[in-house]
């Protein structure tokens, strides 16, 4: 077995199927995902409890975007699932780990769904499939998830998945369209040794 360092090294990023829905990487040459992660990032409910640290705002930074993301999953320190129904192929989304810390054997998790995707629990079968994923084949111990105070639809997502509330982080998160004050934050944990969510 490879030390859990060499394992984020080398594991290949692979596809992950389940639950109707099928994870793969975001493809930064394909238009169509190119738009819908412009229309991710921009609609306005995503907007409203994030606040990117890279604005996105037309198809050229949205590219640059995913080709970043593209960058990052070879490098091993995130990776950033497009969430696509199993039998058509349409997008619903995005679920992704961010900065991976081989060595503390922790990642933060995030995730969106398109509008016309809401409602279907989307988000939770997602995190679920990219949880699995992450403490089990890619062996991480702690995974953590945060959103903003307020977004109870988000709060349900974690809690769903086995993700615990731990507390508040005060400040610990832009306000909406702003980067000059701060919102605090729910920190939700879900680490290897909990029991899978039913």
């Amino acid at each position: 077995m490879a030390s859990t360092d060499e394992q984020h090294l080398t594991t290949p990023v692979p596809e992950l199927h389940g639950d109707g829905i099928r994870l793969r990487l975001w493809e930064p040459d394909s238009d169509a995902d190119v738009a819908a992660w412009l229309r991710g990032v921009t609609d306005p409910e995503f907007q409203r409890w994030n606040t990117p640290l890279k604005p996105v705002t037309d198809l050229d930074s949205a590219r640059e975007s995913l080709r970043r993301k593209g960058r990052e999953a070879v490098e091993g320190t995130s990776v950033t699932y497009c969430v696509v129904d199993a039998t058509s192929g349409a997008v619903l989304g995005s679920v992704g780990l961010q900065a991976v810390e081989p060595v503390l054997s922790v990642a933060r998790v995030g995730y969106w769904v398109l509008p016309e995707a809401r409602g279907r629990r989307i988000a939770a079968r997602a995190l679920n499939l990219a949880s699995r994923w992450a403490l089990t084949a890619l062996g991480l111990h702690r995974l953590e998830l945060g959103h903003a105070i307020g977004h109870e639809a988000s709060c349900r997502v974690a809690e769903r998945c086995g993700y615990r509330y731990e507390g508040t982080l005060r400040g610990a998160m832009f306000e909406a369209g702003r980067r000059d004050a701060f919102r605090d934050v729910h920190l939700h944990g879900r680490l290897a040794t909990d029991p899978e969510p039913s």
